[in-house]
């Protein structure tokens, strides 16, 4: 069983840094376009299979149990791991479902770039019309011998305009009810018909887009999954994607070992909000966000616990994910409040996770979506009335039930 003191000597001995306890770094890709320091990163643990200690070695993991996982989680938080909100569609939701759904090819193909850094994936689900309702896509594939040619648009697609391949949910039988219709595929970004035109958002990133495709050409062979199978695939991928969201993969918020009063806290400290005639008030406030911050770090363990059993997340990654939000928010707004009127600036610390900070209720699935899985599938509440359940999508689409 490897040690700690022996996993320290291997992280060091791959050239990763400890953590200084005032250092920053940014925290889901806010305000950053840094692709480089996660390149690097994932270059430098991918022998090891540090970054992914649970995926097979022969694609850049390390076979590890899930003991043996946490122990390497935990050491990992004593050093300066980046961002790595540029690769984590591709660590913690591509690569998980290829591992599931993909056959031996597809898998020899794609994941040990998505373990090394070298390239980046995105996720094609959301449409205009198809956002928290995202069965009723209408990004069209028709098959065309051992190809299949894709029409149509997809929009706030985070990482697209990185991305050398995406995940692509596309309708191949409309003659069916609105499930049973659907197809994964993998596309390649760079392909001719693929056109990647990146959204600016109020914090300022350009980090999602809309992908327009025109008789884009992807081969048989990219397919992932059965045809028709394209919604138990993406379910695959959303539960990965709510485990994802409720926990930490590197960045900013990272709390170096033994440490005892958090970084965010500290910060807020300094700026003497907690003295003085209205310091009550405030510490009041603080705490509140620091119980937050806990209830959060809690129930994303115990996600994780449920995942290291080894089964497919389950609906405790929507319950982690609802916590992060509250504790990114919670944060956020503190850390901007507690400046009084210099909070008002766009030039002060933490200008970026406040502008970044409604979002988070809204990417990864909406937190009116997470509750709904929450209240049905853990709580037994009967679920909202589904009239176009078993009506093919063609009549649906067009009201006709």
């Amino acid at each position: 069983m490897l040690t700690d003191e022996g996993t320290r000597a291997e992280l060091d001995a791959a050239g990763l840094e400890r953590r200084r306890p005032d250092q920053r770094m940014t925290t889901m890709g806010a305000g950053s376009d840094d692709l480089e320091s996660g390149r690097a990163y994932l270059a430098a643990t991918v022998a090891g299979g540090w970054a992914l200690p649970t995926w097979p070695a022969e694609f850049g993991g390390r076979g590890a149990d899930s003991a043996e996982a946490a122990a390497i989680g935990r050491v990992l938080r004593e050093y300066a791991v980046p961002d790595l909100y540029p690769y984590s569609i591709g660590l913690g939701m591509a690569g998980p479902t290829l591992l599931t759904h993909g056959t031996p090819d597809q898998q020899q193909k794609w994941l040990r770039p998505i373990a090394d850094g070298s390239e980046i994936w995105c996720q094609m689900f959301s449409e205009p019309e198809a956002g928290s309702d995202l069965a009723n896509v209408a990004l069209r594939a028709e098959r065309d011998g051992d190809e299949w040619l894709l029409d149509g648009q997809k929009v706030w697609t985070s990482r697209a305009m990185w991305a050398v391949w995406g995940l692509c949910l596309a309708r191949t039988d409309p003659e069916v009810p609105k499930h049973k219709g659907l197809t994964m595929f993998a596309v390649d970004m760079g392909a001719p018909g693929v056109d990647v035109r990146p959204l600016v958002q109020m914090n300022g990133d350009k980090h999602f887009s809309e992908v327009f495709l025109s008789g884009a050409r992807v081969p048989d062979a990219w397919r992932i999954g059965d045809v028709g199978t394209g919604w138990s695939v993406a379910m695959t991928v959303l539960a990965h994607e709510r485990a994802l969201a409720g926990e930490s993969r590197g960045g900013g918020d990272g709390q170096a070992r033994g440490q005892r009063l958090p970084r965010w806290l500290a910060d807020v400290a300094a700026l003497g909000a907690f003295e003085g005639d209205g310091g009550a008030v405030w510490r009041e406030r603080a705490m509140g966000a620091l119980l937050t911050s806990e209830a959060a770090r809690l129930t994303a363990a115990r996600s994780a616990a449920e995942a290291a059993t080894g089964k497919a997340p389950g609906p405790a990654g929507s319950g982690a994910k609802v916590r992060r939000v509250d504790q990114y928010k919670a944060q956020a707004y503190l850390a901007k409040d507690a400046q009084g009127a210099t909070g008002m600036l766009d030039d002060h610390e933490g200008q970026v996770e406040f502008m970044t900070a409604p979002s988070m209720s809204i990417r990864g699935g909406t937190d009116e979506i997470q509750r709904n899985i929450l209240g049905e599938r853990v709580l037994g509440l009967p679920g909202e009335p589904r009239v176009d359940r078993d009506v093919p999508w063609s009549r649906a689409r067009k009201g006709v039930i």
